[in-house]
């Protein structure tokens, strides 16, 4: 299962630069989690990432009842930069998932007790039509990896997070089915 252990909670870390999208991939995994009947928490980070500093958002998913929202060490780590490597992968648990973006983080992870995926997330969503649905990508990645909700439970929140905004459903499904398919289970 990639490293992750099938447990009632999963915890799960998502950190990038600001406008890398880290607050809507938070939310979208607790949508998820609410539609899938599940106990959730989202507990974005704005701070210094207005102004280009490491963004971040924590997301809980349990079959019972989440006494405090704050993650200490992740089950599943998306950096989506290299200053969010460095600065959270010792926070990971021990046989917890790391998925990187191999577009932005040249160096590779110091931790040998976990799983980590690399999928040039940037570069593939620039080739679907926007940089901004890298993401996306890292949701496919996350889902194929973890197994925690099905591709069309997430595509289903995501439509409905959209709401009108139908072009911008369309790339983004297309960018998670890319990640998906970009790696093995």
């Amino acid at each position: 299962m990639g490293g992750v252990k099938k447990t009632c909670k999963t915890e799960i870390l998502l950190a990038g630069f600001g406008g890398q999208g880290i607050m809507l991939l938070g939310k979208l995994l607790a949508q998820a989690g609410l539609a899938a009947h599940k106990n959730v928490t989202w507990m974005p980070s704005y701070g210094a990432e207005v102004r280009g500093g490491t963004a971040y958002s924590m997301t809980k998913i349990s079959d019972k009842e989440i006494a405090n929202p704050i993650i200490t060490a992740p089950d599943i780590l998306v950096a989506m930069n290299e200053p969010s490597l460095i600065k959270y992968e010792e926070k990971l648990k021990p046989k917890g998932l790391l998925i990187l973006n191999k577009s932005l983080i040249n160096s590779k992870p110091k931790r040998k007790d976990i799983s980590v995926v690399s999928i040039p997330m940037t570069e593939m969503a620039s080739k679907l039509g926007s940089v901004r649905s890298a993401n996306m990508v890292a949701m496919g990645v996350l889902l194929k990896r973890s197994k925690l909700f099905p591709v069309r439970m997430v595509t289903g929140a995501l439509h409905d997070m959209l709401g009108p905004k139908e072009d911008i459903f369309i790339l983004n499904k297309k960018a998670i089915e890319k990640g998906y398919n970009s790696c093995k289970s």
